[in-house]
């Protein structure tokens, strides 16, 4: 059973997603939230797996919201629900930790099946848009001074020379697929790669990958047209 909380500012959107949420029997509603400080207090009191977190609330937003349930290092994964595709807030809700975000006029199954995949530790946003959104908003990314060659982080330092190519490869966008063609290797093995850098780098998943291969100048966005 997966648990979650509701936190958006809308009555009639979080009673959507209940009424959903409570009709299906993998799922169930423990709490909801109207706001971004109730949503911070009522996942450290319910402990959910999953927080669907609004992005605009008043008072304390989504972003700071997800920084703060993240920050405390608990259990709860965030996953973003967002009016626009590429919102202009979303990709500072990913750099504050979410695990992805859905448009909310997404069909039920792709919210459940988002859902669960979040509760289950991976990335809900599909590649092709995760390269996207880096292409918009990349160039808000620090730099930290760091080359492609030689990034200055222990953390580049830790992986061997095939687990570097996939984290390359990861901020690239590249599904696993894709991987595995480029590097001749099998999905399988792409996968297990896949796995192991998360391990080693300390990301929660695969956009977290993505984002750290940008601050490590790794790969940047593509120019603009």
């Amino acid at each position: 059973m997966t648990t979650i909380l509701i936190a958006d500012d809308q009555p009639l959107q979080r009673f959507g997603f209940r009424m959903l949420l409570d009709a299906t029997p993998d799922t169930e509603v423990v709490g909801e939230a109207a706001h971004g400080a109730e949503a911070v207090r009522r996942t450290a009191e319910l402990r959910p797996d999953v927080v669907l977190m609004d992005i605009r609330m008043p008072g304390m937003d989504g972003i700071e919201a997800t920084r703060r349930i993240l920050a405390t290092g608990g259990r709860s994964r965030v996953l973003v629900m967002t009016t626009f595709d590429l919102d202009e807030y979303a990709y500072a809700a990913l750099r504050a930790g979410a695990s992805g975000f859905l448009l909310k006029d997404a069909h039920p199954e792709e919210l459940l099946a988002g859902i669960r995949a979040v509760a289950g530790g991976d990335a809900v946003i599909a590649p092709a848009l995760t390269r996207r959104l880096l292409d918009t908003y990349g160039h808000r990314l620090p730099d930290g001074g760091a080359t492609p060659e030689h990034p200055a982080d222990p953390r580049w330092a830790s992986l061997t020379a095939r687990e570097q190519d996939i984290l390359v490869a990861i901020g690239q966008g590249w599904t696993n697929g894709e991987i595995a063609e480029r590097l001749v290797l099998s999905e399988s093995t792409v996968k297990t790669h896949v796995g192991r850098v998360l391990a080693k780098v300390g990301a929660r998943d695969r956009i977290q990958a993505v984002i750290l291969a940008y601050d490590l100048g790794l790969t940047r966005p593509n120019p603009p047209a």
